[in-house]
């Protein structure tokens, strides 16, 4: 984007809408990642143990974690069959993933259409890049695969992936 200011709809997009939609998209994944994290280096702390919220240790343990903070990130939440998710520890912890990875997302949008839409629409010019058009639709995959690989990657080789290899 050298020498352009990036618009969508005919409105461009400064600063503010660039902060508020880089929130929106990385406070979840950060969010599993981080509570991931956070239950297994605290496991001795905890009573009892997350080692004891698991049916296995090792590769598939931590698939299981990542699993079920993912899943109360993006839906009402599930887990493995294995997981105590009655556990007082696993509820707390599933309860703020859920609040937090779904209404940071919610009041980001909502700051950034609010922000969208006290904006002039300004006409197209020959700096103006189309959103119609299947260009603009193979960026966006691409980008939206690009983030999730390079968040998700290296606890799908440590999960997952390890799992397979290990057997």
């Amino acid at each position: 984007m050298v020498g352009r200011t990036p618009e969508y709809l005919g409105k461009k997009i400064e600063v503010t809408e660039i902060k508020w939609t880089a929130i929106a998209i990385l406070i979840p994944s950060v969010l599993i990642l981080l509570l991931t994290a956070i239950t297994l280096h605290f496991a001795p702390l905890i009573a009892p143990p997350p080692s004891s919220l698991l049916s296995t240790g090792g590769a598939h343990g931590l698939s299981e974690l990542i699993y079920a903070f993912a899943s109360t990130t993006g839906n009402n939440g599930s887990a493995f069959a294995g997981i105590a998710a009655d556990h007082p520890y696993m509820l707390f912890t599933t309860v703020i993933t859920m609040l937090v990875g779904r209404l940071v997302p919610i009041v980001s949008v909502v700051i950034l259409a609010g922000s969208l839409s006290t904006k002039k629409v300004l006409p197209q010019s020959i700096g103006t890049f189309p959103t119609d058009n299947l260009l603009f639709a193979i960026l966006l995959i691409c980008t939206i695969m690009l983030v999730g690989v390079l968040t998700f990657a290296p606890a799908l080789l440590l999960g997952p992936i390890a799992e397979h290899l290990l057997r």
